[in-house]
């Protein structure tokens, strides 16, 4: 089978490295372009970026040239941004106008009417929105996003959960400072420290799971009939980001139905490379899940119950750079091209 050319947007930051990480070997996609700003392309991407990941930098990768982020210049037909949400918004509209599938972990269209905002196990119905899209906006290509990190791991729990009727939900967040970049959190500010915000984040959690297991009625997402209440911080951890979860449902389910709906979850994307054997995972213990013993399961696809409870209660967590992040964008790009739209 012939690869899928990949190109990743924003490739020198934190999860254009994930993106990188996560690509170099797939089964199904290339990597063959880097793009960033302009003060890096020209350069090998050896002195280009500062390799931030636990694995040594890729001999071939370093060796790759960086460009200019310019859709007449990267060489691929999808492309994984990493882009700041600010610059997103142009660049993106600007590939997907010249004909590549955009997979964004940006928030920039996030909430746009005709963009998906996808967790493959949760909303793959949600694809017809693209056909729309392209009609819409006259584009040759199309954008399809991933939520924010936070959002994932509580939401994809919530799936299961929805035959329960959901009626209401508050999330309290432990969030690792990874998600907010290298430079994003001083050390003198976060070390023996607890942040108790985090800009616009609260925000975002609050709607986007609403839009996610909403329903596509042809036209558009009806948002999902409950609400969500969140408080989120910032703790010193490096990967790994930990919620606390109520859960109100009309069915008031027992912890076991929960913990049954959990281990039961199936959602039929076994053959997609990036998706793990369980997409959530139940502890017993009662002290897990846990960042540092937890973050990795599934290949860090995988997100971690635990503390079950009479509540609905529970602990959920998962790891924010690659089930949050590019994990999530590439496990979409998967799910396009197990649908034939690549």
């Amino acid at each position: 089978m012939r690869k899928i050319r990949a190109g990743v947007l924003g490739a020198t930051g934190a999860v254009g490295q994930r993106f990188i990480e996560q690509l170099r070997n797939h089964p199904w996609f290339e990597l063959t372009s880097l793009a960033a700003s302009r003060r890096s392309a020209g350069k090998k991407y050896r002195n280009a970026a500062r390799w931030r990941l636990e694995h040594e930098l890729p001999t071939e990768v370093g060796e790759m040239d960086v460009v200019n982020v310019d859709p007449d210049i990267v060489d691929a037909d999808v492309v994984f941004s990493a882009l700041p949400t600010d610059e997103a918004k142009k660049v993106e509209a600007d590939f997907a106008n010249a004909g590549f599938v955009v997979a964004s972990n940006a928030s920039a269209y996030r909430f746009e009417d005709d963009v998906p905002l996808m967790i493959p196990e949760c909303n793959p119905e949600h694809l017809g929105l693209i056909d729309l899209q392209r009609e819409r906006r006259g584009w040759e290509g199309y954008i399809v996003t991933n939520p924010n990190c936070t959002t994932i791991m509580f939401t994809l729990t919530l799936k299961p959960l929805m035959e329960m009727e959901i009626q209401k939900v508050m999330i309290a967040s432990m969030q690792a400072v990874s998600g907010a970049g290298y430079e994003g959190v001083p050390s003198m500010a976060i070390l023996g420290n607890v942040i108790p915000y985090i800009p616009d984040e609260e925000e975002k959690v609050e709607l986007e799971a609403q839009k996610i297991l909403g329903t596509f009625d042809g036209e558009r997402i009806v948002n999902a009939g409950f609400g969500v209440s969140a408080s989120c911080h910032r703790v010193p951890v490096m990967d790994g980001h930990l919620e606390a979860l109520w859960v109100d449902m009309t069915a008031d389910p027992s912890p076991g139905k929960v913990k049954d709906a959990f281990l039961a979850f199936d959602p039929g994307l076994a053959d997609l490379p990036t998706e793990p054997d369980m997409p959530i995972i139940v502890r017993e213990e009662p002290d897990r899940p846990q960042p540092r013993l937890d973050r990795n399961a599934g290949n860090g696809m995988s997100v971690t119950v635990g503390r079950i409870r009479e509540g609905i209660r529970y602990i959920v967590m998962g790891h924010n750079t690659i089930r949050g992040a590019a994990g999530a964008s590439i496990l979409n790009a998967e799910l396009l091209h197990k649908k034939g739209l690549l």
